[in-house]
């Protein structure tokens, strides 16, 4: 797990600057419901430019919330999965998506399909 020297005023900041990128709670979303290859992720979330999504798996990877498994084959095979840690935020993250759901029906937000459907309900 990556250490910090960042300075906190409140837990609230903790959990969102881990959790809270542009596309992180959508791949922990995602990793809820099983392992996924790069190249899926990519798929679901095709908005994402692969740079970026790298960055956010290896910053979920650091702070000890998903792992990333290389399997010795041609070609490479790259897994990425939940670890005990990041599983603890299920719980988080169903709370997280039923207010998201809840706030979009109450402004009229809409979101793309494929991306919606990729919560934990």
């Amino acid at each position: 797990m990556k250490e910090r020297k960042k300075k906190y005023f409140h837990p609230i900041e903790v959990t969102l600057d881990v959790v809270c990128g542009k596309w992180k709670g959508v791949i922990l979303c995602l990793l809820q419901e099983k392992d996924f290859r790069f190249g899926e992720l990519k798929e679901k979330l095709f908005a994402v430019t692969p740079k970026v999504l790298t960055q956010q798996l290896r910053e979920l990877e650091e702070d000890g919330l998903i792992t990333r498994t290389v399997y010795p084959q041609v070609p490479p095979k790259v897994v990425y999965s939940l670890t005990p840690y990041g599983k603890d935020l299920e719980e988080t993250l169903r709370m997280m998506e039923k207010w998201g759901k809840t706030h979009q029906e109450k402004v009229g937000y809409e979101f793309e399909e494929e991306i919606s459907e990729a919560g934990l309900s």
